[in-house]
């Protein structure tokens, strides 16, 4: 894909993720397996080719997970999460506690303590699994 995601583009949701990544790799792979509620757009932003969305450069967007709405605007971290989980089954529940007053901060910080060791996980899941997609 070699257009920007634009609302017009994006029907209901647009993911960015590092495809470099082989968490990454292997989390979206289990989100794209499952019949989202409403279309979901999985963008692999680690991709030269892909242009990023306006406003951040390509580390920024490499360095945080975030989403697109369909109105164009985007979140990322632990709200993004909280968007994509509920659009699929098996993960709404994490949507709906995410919705409780005061969880999506504890997951912010949940995730923000996972960027932090993020480079050595994937230095092990190289080891663990290679370079493969």
């Amino acid at each position: 894909m070699n257009e920007s995601v634009t609302p017009e583009r994006c029907a209901s949701l647009a993911v960015f993720y590092d495809g470099a990544c082989p968490l990454c790799q292997r989390e979206i792979a289990l989100y794209r397996d499952l019949p989202a509620t409403a279309p979901v757009e999985f963008v692999d932003i680690s991709d030269p080719a892909q242009p990023v969305p306006s406003g951040q450069s390509r580390e920024a967007w490499l360095a945080r997970f975030h989403v697109q709405h369909a109105d164009g605007r985007i979140e990322s971290g632990a709200r993004a999460f909280l968007a994509l989980w509920a659009r699929l089954p098996y993960w709404r529940w994490l949507a709906r506690l995410g919705a409780l007053l005061g969880v999506a901060t504890l997951l912010e910080l949940m995730y923000w303590g996972f960027l932090r060791v993020r480079p050595a996980m994937q230095r092990l899941a190289v080891r663990r699994w290679g370079g493969r997609r």
